[in-house]
């Protein structure tokens, strides 16, 4: 493992760009800390490159993650430089550099699924990435304008979730949805039923739209069942679009499993 103190050595200063990078599909990103570096272990195998803190090596979990990655593949670099790469100011001292999947888009889709229409804060697309495979959803399509699924603040709040979705990015939605062989339900405020008021499809496709101006026209259009969550509308307007999402992945899935 080679071992790097100067801030001026190539190999860091190429971490260093590849920290500050946004995720762009297909490009190579650093996944930061022991969890998510164990997931994509677990999940991929050993990563293109290995980072860890030389003062943390000897650290159960760490010294477990340099075992499992070929010495040729890892980098020892001091503290203060390890610090620099991390996303939170409490780095775990370990980093993954790793190339993200990209899945094909399938031909027909079938299963339970969710679009992203154009869901711009990350935050937001982390937290539904996570409630998408607590939910038992396998499968998303994250439509242009979208945050960056690989991006470091969807991967801090996403938590692993992306490990359990084929995440498709940049995604035209108009153009998915002759491909859905289940019917297309999306939130809406206006002319829909209240989510509790019937049943929900076994299987569809969700779409959950952009924070301020909601589902696209086309896509509410297409859809076949519009639901609104009912809440007290004189407290607020609208839910985030993490809540709602939640609600109604979990709405669904409660009704799949009582009918059984």
């Amino acid at each position: 493992m080679k071992h790097i103190s100067s801030r001026d050595n190539p190999a860091v200063k190429a971490l260093a760009k590849l920290a500050g990078t946004a995720g762009k599909r297909g490009a190579p990103v650093l996944l930061d800390g022991v969890h998510l570096c164990q997931a994509w272990l677990q999940h991929h195998g050993a990563p293109d490159q290995a980072i860890f803190d030389v003062e943390r090596l000897s650290q159960p979990d760490i010294a477990a993650l340099a075992a499992a990655v070929p010495d040729r593949d890892c980098l020892a670099l001091d503290a203060r430089l390890m610090q620099s790469l991390a996303a939170v100011e409490s780095g775990q001292g370990v980093a993954f550099q790793v190339t993200p999947p990209v899945p094909e888009l399938p031909e027909t889709v079938d299963e339970n699924c969710v679009l992203f229409d154009r869901i711009q804060d990350p935050g937001n697309v982390g937290t539904l990435l996570r409630t998408c495979a607590a939910a038992g959803v396998k499968r998303v399509f994250l439509a242009a304008g979208t945050a960056a699924a690989w991006s470091p603040k969807v991967l801090r709040s996403g938590q692993g979730a992306h490990f359990a979705l084929d995440i498709h990015e940049q995604v035209d939605l108009a153009a998915l949805l002759p491909r859905l062989k289940v019917p297309l339900v999306a939130t809406a405020l206006d002319g829909a039923q209240d989510l509790y008021a019937g049943r929900l499809p076994e299987r569809c496709a969700w779409v959950f739209g952009h924070e301020g101006q909601g589902v696209a026209g086309t896509l509410l259009a297409a859809a076949s069942l519009r639901v609104r969550i009912p809440h007290d509308m004189a407290a607020v307007e609208s839910l985030n679009v993490g809540a709602a999402a939640a609600i109604c992945l979990f709405e669904q899935r409660r009704q799949a499993l009582s009918a059984r």
